[in-house]
């Protein structure tokens, strides 16, 4: 029996010396060679995606491919152990250790998956513009990957929503190979938020705001009243009515017009008939902003008049006040400053 298997022995080591001889009589760049990297569509890694000049086992699938978006390596021994079990012998491995193996995808990035979310609350639980609303995961929310060939972008399928609580449970579906979809649960919290100012520092009462003691902050809706700033132009030029605390939304009813005229301020007391404007110097009895009614005393008459302020340490006396057509003084008014 064994002098039988020796002749069969001989002529097998004979063939195969003579595969060996014939692969590296190849030229150079036809011989099967290891590659040190490799880019896979589809989820199978075949021979040729790995060595070179495969020939007609090329299409044969040897391993499974990494995880969409993810790159592993394979190490070259246990390459070349797989493609030998497919007659592809006499491969040069190039001095290759390991093979770099990325999987090829295209990525949705986690903000498209929030703008998709805060788009649907809007238009759904009709929550205002979709860029006022804040959404927050459950869970760190991570990059999806779909593959190159996958149509189309994601779409939220269904969502539930708890005004209360702001909690919400979508489902997400993401494109995929074949046009068909992925379907993704995810869940967290939204909140619809308005852009409200806030004092940059303790400002104290009587001070006019300027930009620089503005600070705008987003602040959910149901915690901001109805007359919370908004804007700078609706707060920047007007006083403090009381002192405000930093950090805190300013609301309307805690600002008001600048005094334009302290008491005891002199002024000037402007009285206008037709055709002709007088002006006396005279004394603020009481401070106020542009438009409030104050009293005035004239320094030559020494009576007190109502006027209303009409610009910084300017009293208008109205044009019907009877106490200014009686005031004996006119004259003397009318030797004043005219103009």
């Amino acid at each position: 029996m064994t002098r039988s298997l020796l002749p069969a022995f001989a002529a097998l080591l004979a063939v195969t010396t003579a595969g060996h001889a014939q692969i590296a009589a190849l030229p150079e760049p036809e011989r099967p060679s290891l590659k040190s990297e490799a880019t896979i569509t589809g989820d199978i890694v075949r021979i040729g995606d790995l060595i070179d000049h495969a020939g007609i086992v090329a299409s044969v699938p040897i391993f499974r491919s990494p995880d969409l978006g993810s790159t592993g390596t394979v190490s070259a021994d246990d390459v070349l152990e797989a493609v030998r079990k497919h007659a592809l012998i006499g491969v040069d491995p190039r001095d290759v250790r390991d093979v770099v193996v990325t999987r090829a995808s295209r990525a949705i990035p986690a903000s498209a998956v929030e703008d998709a979310i805060s788009r649907t609350l809007a238009t759904q639980f009709d929550l205002g513009s979709n860029k006022d609303i804040v959404v927050n995961f459950a869970r760190d929310m991570r990059v999806l990957y779909v593959e190159p060939s996958a149509k189309g972008d994601l779409r939220v399928a269904h969502i539930d929503y708890d005004l209360r609580s702001g909690r919400f449970d979508a489902t997400i579906e993401i494109p995929s190979a074949g046009g068909k979809r992925s379907i993704v649960q995810i869940s967290g919290r939204a909140t619809a938020t308005v852009e409200v100012a806030t004092a940059a520092r303790t400002i104290d009462r009587g001070t006019v705001l300027r930009d620089a003691d503005l600070i705008m902050e987003r602040r959910p809706r149901a915690e901001v009243g109805r007359d919370a700033i908004t804007k700078p132009s609706q707060a920047v030029g007007l006083a403090a009515r009381s002192n405000l605390q930093p950090g805190r939304p300013i609301r309307s009813a805690e600002l008001m017009k600048p005094d334009l005229v302290q008491r005891n301020d002199t002024v000037t007391i402007v009285y206008e008939v037709p055709g002709v404007v007088l002006t006396v110097r005279g004394k603020a009895a009481d401070g106020g902003a542009e438009g409030d009614v104050i009293n005035v005393i004239n320094e030559q008459s020494k009576r007190t008049l109502q006027g209303v302020i009409v610009g910084p340490g300017r009293v208008a006396i109205s044009n019907g006040s009877p106490r200014v057509a009686s005031d004996n003084t006119t004259s003397s008014i009318a030797n004043a400053t005219t103009r």
